[in-house]
């Protein structure tokens, strides 16, 4: 008999974590699980699954606009948030009672309580005070929004309380740059609201390939957006009419929301890590190895609290093989290069492997770069200026395709795929010697010259 309570104590219930607690179940060890939130974590209850609902939401208006392009009468559409909302929410508690049921079925318990650390192998749950023991524990409690502390910053909203809005603004002041300011200003804009975007940088989407930055700015004016770049916000004030934001270059901008995207925090502060030894880095993410291990050796971390590629699939990656590494005797890191992701602004990116920035930076004149930009055939008779804009990077004699950038409709979706051929290592030969399937957005990849 084990002196421990559990085998494994996994801390938060979202991606990563219940990955990890229900294969380890399966594998007939004692599991449990706490979290202080709702099973599913950041991506199913506050982030990517309403989220991409809301973009759907978003997308519909726009729609309706092109709808007459092709002979359907589009007047009097009309728009209720509240039906949207509640919808999603909806979805959010069904899909969240699956991750729950999913610990239940394969004997996992569930603890709907915050847990602190109090040493290595101890957790204490903060609302009944119990104390529980494990041989292993893993830490996969994920992230939370920051915001800056300027004055009157009390009176913005983030991106947990967007998704729950008694009714949506008129106006909206978006704050950030980044893939959840952008794909939010979307929203806003495609339910009609006028949406104002502001970053501190030159153009959008820091750390995506520079012409991928441009045409997502430049989207995002298509799409009625007023963005505004090379201002931070110095204060929130409050106005008969509304809000008044100011900006460090002198301008103001009255609104009804304000909404602060301005990045995102790993979860650590308050969690006892230094109860058991765990180091943390400048920005409060935990250090692991490339097994995950933190420095007390039977604690891990997988997911956003490392800050290392946070994305849930990359979470789910994480959390697997820390079960062959801990429980199969197969010990593994996750591999986290060219790894392919989406963003969901209107029109969306996709985008795997290097930018162009960093390809010349690591093989120099080696790289060849093919582009295209098009207006797609969808949206000719739909009388939208809406384009498509892809790149391929390619390096040495043989041009291994090393970095693929997408924008425009069902870019995610195209770039699935095509992350298979990066991580693969194909070359520019293999794309030209694939037959095109026409007419598809997608066949210009392999027609680039």
């Amino acid at each position: 008999m084990s002196k421990y309570d559990y085998d494994l104590f996994v801390i938060g219930a979202g991606s990563g974590g219940v990955r990890a607690g229900r294969m380890v179940a399966q594998l007939g060890k004692r599991v449990a699980v706490a979290e202080e939130s709702r099973p599913g974590g950041t991506c199913v209850v506050r982030g990517c699954v309403p989220k991409k609902y809301l973009v759907y939401g978003a997308e519909y208006g726009n729609n309706f606009k092109a709808a007459k392009g092709y002979g359907w009468s589009a007047d009097n559409i009309r728009f209720d948030w509240t039906i949207l909302r509640d919808n999603i929410q909806n979805e959010v508690s069904r899909l969240s009672g699956i991750y729950a049921n999913i610990l239940a079925k394969n004997g996992a318990d569930l603890f709907k309580e915050r847990a602190e650390i109090v040493d290595k192998n101890t957790v204490r749950l903060t609302t009944s005070g119990k104390e529980i023991t494990a041989n292993t524990i893993l830490i996969a409690v994920g992230g939370r929004p920051w915001m800056p502390e300027i004055k009157g910053i009390e009176n913005a909203i983030m991106s947990d309380d967007a998704f729950l809005l008694d009714e949506l603004p008129e106006k909206a002041v978006i704050i950030g740059g980044g893939y959840i300011a952008s794909e939010f200003a979307g929203i806003f804009a495609g339910l009609g609201v006028k949406t104002t975007q502001v970053y501190r940088g030159n153009n959008l989407l820091r750390g995506f390939d520079e012409d991928v930055r441009q045409m997502v700015t430049e989207q995002q004016k298509m799409l009625g957006i007023d963005v505004k770049l090379n201002a931070s916000p110095t204060e929130i004030k409050k106005s008969s009419g509304g809000l008044i934001v100011s900006f460090d270059d002198g301008s103001k901008i009255g609104t009804e929301c304000v909404f602060m995207a301005t990045g995102r925090k790993p979860h650590t502060v308050g969690l006892g890590l230094e109860n058991a030894g765990i180091k943390v880095d400048d920005a409060g993410a935990i250090i692991v190895d490339e097994f995950s291990r933190t420095a007390a050796k039977n604690i891990y971390a997988v997911g956003d609290v490392t800050n290392r590629v946070n994305l849930t699939p990359v979470a789910i990656r994480e959390a697997m093989a820390f079960v062959d590494t801990v429980y199969n005797d197969k010990p593994r890191g996750y591999d986290h290069s060219n790894i392919a992701s989406g963003v969901f602004t209107i029109p969306p990116v996709g985008t795997v492997g290097l930018t162009e920035a960093e390809a010349r930076e690591q093989f120099g004149d080696k790289i060849k770069v093919y582009t295209t930009n098009f207006r797609p055939m969808k949206n000719a008779l739909a009388g939208k200026d809406q384009r498509c804009f892809m790149k391929l990077i390619t390096e040495g004699k043989k041009e291994r395709v090393i970095g693929i950038h997408l924008v425009g409709d069902d870019t995610p979706e195209i770039i699935q795929a095509l992350g298979i051929t990066i991580k693969g290592g194909l070359t520019k030969a293999d794309f030209d010697a694939t037959c095109a399937v026409h007419p598809t957005l997608a066949e210009e990849i392999v027609t680039l010259k």
